[in-house]
């Protein structure tokens, strides 16, 4: 059984239709990365999968279990954590307070602890009492996705973590995704950097338009494969 599907899922922001009946999967231990060009529903599909935006209920399956119709926080306390676009930290808090803020709401006992998060981001003990504005855009960054993996999510949603940041932060990020991968998460990552979305899923979901365009495993895809979804021709 799939860990997370969605079927047929519908989106609207009041009388726009966003989403128009996507399907995507996610198995345990896996990473699907989600691309597309702004404006394809990427965002949108992440808000309605950690209930941000609420849809019918058994449009989001989660370990078998219609969420769909599930308002955020008990989306999170089922195991399901997203670091959102722009990273939205808690301007009066310090590093550390944001970072402890993943913990209200989901008791549980799993690999990411404080120490944990320390240890793969050393940068964010050094500045652990600094407020969380003080510090770079990448350095922000690894706050937001500490913050996601301190509640030791089942599922961890990535939306745009690259956005905005330098190559080399960009890679500083994604050197942590094979612990992160280690540590039981199965994660999904929206990116619009199609190469580095690539590098890191075993699949690949294109969307344009509020709709999948093309799906499949990054070796079995050819670059005219993707340009023809991302920017126009529907590839099944």
């Amino acid at each position: 059984m799939s860990l997370l599907t969605t079927h047929n899922l519908t989106a609207y922001y009041g009388d726009f239709q966003a989403l128009f009946g996507v399907d995507i999967e996610l198995n345990s231990g896996e990473t699907i990365a989600i691309i597309g060009a702004n404006g394809a529903g990427k965002t949108t599909l992440m808000r309605s999968i950690s209930g941000v935006l609420r849809n019918a209920s058994n449009s989001v399956l989660y370990e078998g279990t219609a969420i769909g119709a599930k308002e955020s926080d008990a989306v999170m306390r089922d195991g399901i954590a997203m670091i959102p676009e722009g990273r939205k930290l808690f301007t009066s808090l310090s590093v550390k307070e944001n970072l402890l803020i993943g913990t209200f709401g989901r008791k549980v006992n799993g690999y990411w602890t404080l120490k944990a998060i320390y240890d793969l981001f050393p940068i964010l003990q050094e500045k652990a009492d600094a407020p969380a504005t003080s510090l770079s855009g990448g350095q922000q960054q690894m706050v937001a996705i500490g913050r996601a993996l301190i509640s030791n999510p089942k599922v961890l949603l990535c939306d745009e973590i690259s956005l905005g940041l330098a190559p080399v932060v960009i890679r500083d990020i994604y050197a942590a995704f094979p612990k992160i991968k280690a540590s039981g998460a199965s994660v999904i990552v929206v990116e619009q950097d199609i190469a580095q979305a690539l590098k890191v899923a075993d699949r690949v979901y294109c969307m344009m338009e509020g709709r999948v365009t093309l799906s499949g495993k990054p070796n079995d895809l050819t670059r005219e494969d993707i340009q023809d979804a991302y920017f126009g021709r529907i590839t099944k």
